[in-house]
C-alpha cells in the first residue's frame, strides 16, 4: 500500500520532512505546497516528481492524496490541521499543535470526527536517546522517580512573536510528560524580558505531578552554554540525556542515599559506577516519519497523537498564564 503525501511549507524545515518522506520506502511525496513562488521554485529541482502549488486547496481536493504534512507558521497549525482532517486527509502538524488549549481541542476534535491520524512532530520523543532514557526509567533501574529536570540553552535567534517558552519549551514539555507518564495538576513559572519588552529570553517553569514527581525547565536563548539536556533523578540511580553529546547520549549515575544500618534514619551518600549504553545512531526525523506512514497504514495511534500534543498545550498554556501574571504583578508594584 503507497502512501501518497503531500508538504505544506518550505520554510525552514518543511524540506527537511519533505525529504524524509520523499525516501521512505511506500511513500510517495504527490504534493509540495508554498504560498511564496520562490520557495516553490527552489525546491522543484530537489523533488521533480511532486506538483507544487501556492494553494493548500489544491492538496485537500487531490482524491488519491492520503496525508498532508503542515510545516507552516505555528499560528496557522491547529485551524490548517482541522481542514486537512475534515477533508478526509490523515495529517501530520509540527510542534506545537497550537497556540491555546481551544485550538488544539477543536483540532484532535477534527481528529476523532473524521477517523484520520493527527500526530504532531515532537520530535525529541523518537530520539533513539530519549527512547532509551524512557526504557530505563519505565524499568525500575532508577527506582522510584523523584524528579525531571531540562536544560535547553543557548546564544539563539531572538523572535518577535513568540517568547522562550513557546519557541522552545514545546520540545522539554513534550519529553517530560512523555517520561512522567502522567500530567501534572501544579504549574508555575517565571521569565525575564532583557531585549525585547514583553517577550521573555529567559524562562524558568516548575511542574508537580499527582505521584509526587516534580519538573523543571530552563529555557533559554540568552545563555553562554549550548545544552540540550534532561536528568531523571531516582531513588536508586540517576540518568541523564545529553544530545550535545557525540558518543555519550545517555549515562547512568549509580549516585545517592543508603540508609546507614549502623544508625537509625540516617543516610550515607553512595557514589557507584557511570555507564553509557549503546544508543542506535539513527536520525530523529526519520524514525518520526516512518512512524506517520506506519500508523497511517496500520491504523495504529501515534506516539505522539493529538492527545499527547493537547497535553503539550495545556502545560505551555498554563506555564504562560503564570509568567503573564507575574508581569502583571510586576507592573502594579512599580
Amino acid at each position: 500500500m503507497t502512501i501518497r503525501l503531500g508538504v505544506a511549507g518550505l520554510g525552514y524545515w518543511g524540506p527537511n520532512l519533505a525529504r524524509n518522506f520523499a525516501a521512505l520506502p511506500g511513500c510517495e511525496l504527490t504534493w509540495c505546497c508554498d504560498a511564496r513562488a520562490e520557495a516553490r521554485e527552489r525546491y522543484a529541482r530537489a523533488f521533480p516528481s511532486a506538483r507544487f502549488t501556492g494553494e493548500l486547496d489544491d492538496l485537500l481536493g487531490d482524491p488519491e492524496l492520503d496525508a498532508v504534512v503542515l510545516a507552516t507558521p505555528v499560528p496557522s497549525h491547529a485551524a490548517l490541521a482541522e481542514r486537512v482532517l475534515r477533508a478526509g486527509k490523515h495529517c501530520f502538524v509540527e510542534k506545537p499543535l497550537a497556540q491555546s488549549v481551544a485550538d488544539a481541542e477543536r483540532a484532535v476534535a477534527a481528529a476523532e470526527e473524521s477517523g484520520r491520524t493527527l500526530m504532531v512532530g515532537h520530535l525529541l520523543e523518537y530520539h533513539p536517546g530519549v527512547a532509551k532514557l524512557k526504557e530505563i526509567a519505565d524499568s525500575g533501574e532508577l527506582g522510584d522517580i523523584h524528579y525531571i529536570y531540562s536544560n535547553r540553552l543557548n546564544l539563539g535567534k531572538l523572535r518577535a512573536d513568540e517568547n522562550a517558552l513557546w519557541s522552545l519549551g514545546a520540545h522539554d514539555v513534550s519529553v517530560v510528560l512523555h517520561l512522567a507518564d502522567e500530567e501534572p495538576y501544579e504549574l508555575d513559572a517565571r521569565g525575564e524580558s532583557y531585549t525585547q519588552p514583553g517577550i521573555e529570553d529567559v524562562v524558568f517553569g516548575y511542574l508537580r505531578f499527582p505521584s509526587g514527581r516534580a519538573a523543571h525547565l530552563h529555557l533559554s536563548w540568552l545563555d553562554p552554554h549550548k545544552e540540550r539536556r534532561f536528568t531523571v533523578v531516582g531513588s536508586k540511580r540517576m540518568a541523564t540525556f545529553d544530545d550535545m553529546d557525540i558518543e555519550r547520549k545517555v549515562t547512568i549515575y549509580d549516585k545517592g542515599f543508603d540508609e546507614d544500618t549502623g544508625s537509625y534514619g540516617e543516610y550515607i551518600t553512595r557514589s557507584g559506577d557511570i555507564w553509557s549504553p549503546q544508543i542506535p545512531n539513527r536520525e530523529p526525523l526519520r524514525i518520526e516519519c516512518e512512524h506517520f506512514v506506519e500508523c497511517i497504514r496500520e491504523g495504529r495511534q501515534p506516539l505522539s497523537d493529538g492527545a499527547s500534543g493537547l497535553r503539550v498545550v495545556r502545560v505551555l498554556e498554563g506555564l504562560q498564564a503564570r509568567l503573564d501574571a507575574t508581569r502583571r504583578e510586576q507592573s502594579a508594584a512599580i
